[in-house]
């Protein structure tokens, strides 16, 4: 299988978020994590609609507005201009967080620093002494949200795995990860471990396996030990 362009394999960003907004289903209160996460917002399928949650407190979110067009006042929780669909509501930070932590969110996409086999997430801080730590609302959000979804490189810059037996980094939750969606592949968390769900075009299994730093099922085992 050959990829869609000639610089390399694989699924570039737009591509990554495509394919986790195809998985939310419709009518679903989604809260969307900065970076990769945020570009979901552009590709709702046909026919569904997402209510889209901000922990700053937005219920409505809109997308990014046109150049020139921002509202200094209106910004979702990582600083970025958006706006308000109709029939938005806008409230307290602290009643946006009793809404996730009162379970009221059904889908949380997030990205990841490292994301173990049993779905542990480390996102926030590497744990080295001059990290920056930002954790944000993501430890609330994975903790009370039904669904937690990540989108992430599959490995680091240096080409070290992020999907690894056991997380190194300081954890965000454990046990929270459903499904997760890299530049190489779409895995879910099973009880027995990542287990693939589908390659990105012009990858291999093998490959996905081998910068994956635990053990990887492919699809047909996995379906038939499940």
């Amino acid at each position: 299988m050959s990829s869609n362009t000639t610089e390399k394999a694989g699924w570039n960003r737009e591509e990554m978020a495509q394919c986790a907004a195809r998985d939310i289903p419709n009518g679903s209160y989604v809260n969307l994590g900065i970076g990769i996460p945020e570009l979901v917002a552009r590709f709702v399928p046909d026919g569904r609609e997402f209510i889209y949650h901000t922990e700053n407190g937005l219920l409505g979110m809109g997308p990014s507005p046109e150049p020139g067009q921002e509202d200094p006042e209106l910004i979702n929780a990582g600083k970025r201009a958006v706006t308000a669909v109709p029939g938005a509501s806008f409230f307290h930070h602290g009643d946006s967080f009793t809404m996730i932590r009162g379970g009221h969110i059904d889908v949380c996409v997030l990205g990841a620093m490292q994301i173990s086999q049993t779905g542990d997430l480390a996102n926030w801080s590497t744990g080295a002494p001059d990290a920056i730590p930002a954790v944000g609302g993501a430890m609330d959000l994975v903790a009370g949200v039904k669904t937690i979804l990540v989108i992430s490189q599959h490995t680091t810059k240096n080409g070290i795995p992020k999907l690894v037996e056991n997380c190194s980094y300081p954890l965000t939750g454990k046990s929270v990860v459903s499904r997760i969606y890299t530049d190489l592949a779409i895995i879910d968390v099973t009880p027995k471990g990542f287990q693939l769900v589908s390659l990105a075009p012009g990858v291999s299994f093998d490959e996905v396996a081998a910068k994956t730093d635990a053990p990887l099922l492919p699809p047909t085992i996995a379906t038939k030990e499940s």
